[in-house]
């Protein structure tokens, strides 16, 4: 069984202005995703900015989403790291406060072999009963994650289950589907992505736009499943224009500052990240405005 099926939000962290996580605006906003029809939260990846976190933050975040969310939906942990003995120690404990799955991005930087690549996974497959997915993100890491090593990872460690992908390379991505033998759940990493994706034989998508609009990036989603992919890419082809604003600076910068246009209130970004330029946040304020959020 998959982990979720459907839309993912790869949820935002939300800040107080003087940089401490505002946890009473993450208990927010994590009901505000349940309620509108979210399949799952993923909490501390890319868009929740765990790359500026202390690990002891990162894991109070993931203990405080698990305990809102009270298994109502499923919790995926951001737990990688390019130093396995660190990705081992986060999804240890991410494990011991409730996640029902973690997400491991490639390591980045100092990269790896796929040899590597295996080994690392493999490790914190080993440290772990709960299932995992692997993050292809090779735009942030430096490195891909070949077919054949997810399919053989998937294919040959118990709880190593899927793939987010957001590589963009859709022969890849069918490479790896046809040696998968059924073996590999994929969701998108992409939301320009979404119904393509899915007619490869995805379970669906791990979504930034979903921030914004869970219930429109569910009926992606759910209308493919329901058998219905005219309607699915008629919603997919609506959302383009946004999905275009909310990654014209890098991410998560647009969503935190849609989000913030919606009153939400989620707060600043941590550095290196910066607040998006006027000009690009009055695009962004159109997009939203003609999509009907604002």
């Amino acid at each position: 069984m998959a982990i979720f099926e459907g839309a993912g939000v790869a949820l935002v962290t939300p800040f107080k202005e003087n940089g401490e996580v505002n946890y009473e605006k993450l208990e927010e906003i994590v009901e505000e995703q349940i309620a509108g029809g979210t399949d799952a939260i993923i909490a501390c990846g890319t868009t929740g900015e765990a790359s500026t976190m202390s690990h002891e933050e990162h894991l109070d975040v993931v203990r405080y989403v698990c305990q809102v969310t009270k298994k109502r939906i499923p919790v995926i942990a951001g737990t990688g790291s390019n130093c396995t003995e660190t990705a081992v120690y986060l999804s240890v404990e991410a494990e011991k406060f409730g996640a029902d799955g973690l997400l491991l991005v490639s390591p980045y930087y100092n990269k790896a072999t796929q040899k590597g690549l295996i080994c690392h996974f493999s490790a914190v497959a080993e440290a772990v009963k709960i299932p995992i997915l692997l993050y292809n993100i090779p735009g942030r890491t430096g490195v891909t994650i070949q077919p054949e090593t997810i399919a053989s990872l998937c294919k040959n460690v118990d709880n190593i289950v899927g793939v987010k992908e957001a590589s963009g390379n859709f022969s890849a991505m069918a490479t790896m589907m046809n040696l998968a033998d059924g073996r590999v759940d994929l969701y998108s990493g992409n939301d320009d992505q979404i119904v393509p994706l899915l007619a490869l034989g995805g379970k669906g998508v791990i979504s930034v736009l979903s921030n914004i609009a869970p219930a429109q990036t569910h009926a992606i989603c759910q209308a493919f499943f329901d058998g219905n992919p005219a309607e699915s890419a008629r919603l997919q082809l609506a959302a383009i224009p946004l999905i275009a604003e909310l990654f014209r600076e890098v991410n998560p910068i647009p969503v935190k500052a849609a989000m913030n246009l919606m009153g939400k209130g989620v707060g600043p970004l941590r550095l290196p990240l910066t607040e998006m330029e006027p000009q690009n946040q009055e695009k962004l304020r159109a997009a939203m405005t003609a999509y009907g959020l604002l």
